[in-house]
């Protein structure tokens, strides 16, 4: 083997995507940067109020700024894989302190858990076999193990495996809503009225998004009309 040939190969696929991403800073620079530049001098001459925390899946298909019609400012996002949500107390980390920070520090007034379809983590639940090689992505997965358990006492005769995956990912998005509830910060600003959070589940393919605004299992879609579905 040509380890030269094969070192210089891996250089220039590096630099074929580090030069696509210099591609788009400098396509900010000079179209959407000097479109907005008042709204970003204005977001970094005062404190930033995000209205909204949106914890979603770091699948790279997924946007939230996009999908919400939101600008610099106005959301707090955490990503993760599964858009999971530790029970206060169990993995006390990067997904409880921005939850704690959002809440506590920037007064967020809604919290949004959003999943989605086509989820990468949703089909490792669904394959376990998937993550023996990546004992880290399996220990994290164990947050979403209940809304397995539901899927599967829920699932009605002869369910399609895409109906599966449907069904698994609403109940992730229940379950992780439930979590979110335990966290003080959450409970405390729930109590008092000055938070409400919802679960979504956003479909790539369509643009389509469907709310729980309750926790309940229903989701309805957000319509062009303003209605839901």
């Amino acid at each position: 083997m040509n380890t030269a040939k094969v070192f210089w190969r891996g250089e220039e696929i590096m630099e074929d995507v580090l030069g696509q991403l210099k591609a788009g800073i400098r396509r900010f620079q000079t179209e959407v940067y000097p479109a907005q530049e008042e709204t970003y001098r204005r977001a970094v001459s005062e404190p930033q109020r995000p209205r909204a925390l949106i914890v979603t899946c770091a699948d790279s298909r997924i946007d939230p700024e996009l999908i919400t019609g939101s600008g610099p400012g106005d959301l707090f996002v955490t990503r993760n894989i599964g858009n999971l949500v530790p029970a206060y107390g169990e993995m006390l980390g990067g997904v409880s302190a921005v939850i704690e920070y959002a809440v506590m520090a920037l007064k967020v007034r809604h919290v949004v858990i959003c999943g989605h379809t086509d989820c990468g983590a949703m089909k490792a639940l669904l394959d376990p076999e998937s993550m023996e090689a990546m004992p880290t992505v399996k220990t994290w997965m164990r947050n979403a193990a209940a809304a397995m358990s539901v899927a599967d006492s829920l699932a009605e005769k002869d369910e399609k495996p895409s109906e599966r995956l449907s069904r698994l990912t609403r109940e992730n998005v229940l379950l992780q809503l439930q979590h979110l509830r335990t966290h003080p910060s959450v409970a405390g600003a729930m109590a008092r009225e000055e938070l409400t959070i919802s679960g979504w589940v956003y479909d790539i393919a369509t643009g389509d998004v469907r709310i729980s605004d309750d926790g309940g299992r229903v989701f309805r879609a957000v319509t062009a009309e303003g209605a839901a579905a």
